[in-house]
């Protein structure tokens, strides 16, 4: 499983809003905003700002969503391992 923050940016373009403007309201740096982009982790805090800042709940802003190689796996399981 990994993080996807595709909710977020759902939500900005609901609310005709950029990453910069983000950026701005929240107080997050650059660098979050890059790791977010790229859908790398970030922390707690990062997650905390942008829903105080956009006023909705962490799960508004991201979800897990199964990685290739769970997917794989799954897949597999699925066949009994014969493809």
């Amino acid at each position: 499983m990994r993080i996807s923050y595709n909710p977020l940016w759902k939500l900005l373009i609901d609310r005709e809003m950029n990453k910069k403007e983000l950026r701005e309201l929240s107080g997050i740096s650059t660098a979050s905003i890059a790791k977010l982009g790229k859908g790398e982790n970030i922390t707690t805090d990062v997650l905390l700002r942008i829903c105080t800042a956009l006023n909705c709940q962490i799960s508004d802003i991201m979800e897990t969503v199964p990685d290739a190689e769970s997917e794989e796996q799954s897949d597999n399981a699925d066949t009994g391992g014969i493809e």
